[in-house]
């Protein structure tokens, strides 16, 4: 057994030396063509210790989740990557919150991809959706009601939201009171008063809802 594994260590070491030299022979290309090389075989970068930030930057750029083949990528490569492809994210560690900003602001449920992300990040990812809100453990009253104020149907995700958070949620979309629980008349009355039909979601609806969704 000891030989077999010797033999197969051995042949590795050789197929991965070949593919070095192979590799420092297509640098002498073209940047295009090299590129295009890189595109189609991130991983070769993994072989490779001369490459200059440009073309790192040149390959993201095509093809963003290249980046997981690049060791300490700077934050410029890092931004270019997520601008091509958001889920790049998840191929970088420690990402600078600049970079998480970036990475939310395209596509705000990234946010659960990113390990401790600050205030600015939590509010930057429900303002662009606030269902990101979602993952988001123990949520602010501030980011809850960014979060309603952004989609009402957000509220599904928050566990006894405020009676200030229900309000923001039905003003936004009068149907988001079918996730509220024993809502007050007067969140009852704001729901109609956006939407006639959040109505059907009201369990005895006093006079003034029913004559305000009527109205509506």
């Amino acid at each position: 057994m000891g030989k077999d594994n010797n033999i197969k260590i051995n042949r590795k070491i050789k197929k991965n030396e070949t593919l070095k030299q192979r590799l420092n022979n297509i640098l002498k290309l073209s940047p295009e063509k090299l590129r295009d090389i890189f595109v189609e075989n991130p991983e070769y970068l993994l072989y490779l210790n001369n490459i200059e930030e440009k073309m790192f930057l040149n390959i993201v750029e095509k093809k963003g989740l290249a980046i997981q083949f690049i060791i300490e990528p700077s934050e410029a490569v890092q931004l270019t990557a997520i601008k091509q492809n958001t889920m790049a994210i998840k191929e970088i560690t420690k990402p600078t919150e600049i970079v998480q900003l970036t990475a939310v602001r395209q596509y705000g449920n990234i946010i659960e991809y990113i390990n401790n992300p600050s205030k600015k990040v939590q509010l930057a990812a429900v303002q662009k959706n606030g269902t990101a809100i979602d993952h988001i453990p123990n949520p602010s009253k501030k980011l809850q009601l960014a979060a309603v104020q952004q989609i009402g149907m957000a509220i599904y995700y928050i566990n006894n939201p405020t009676e200030k958070v229900q309000l923001a949620a039905v003003k936004q979309a009068g149907l988001a009171i079918k996730y509220i629980n024993n809502p007050s008349e007067k969140v009852q009355l704001a729901a109609v008063q956006q939407r006639g039909l959040a109505i059907k979601y009201i369990n005895n609806p006093s006079e003034k809802v029913q004559l305000a969704a009527f109205n509506k």
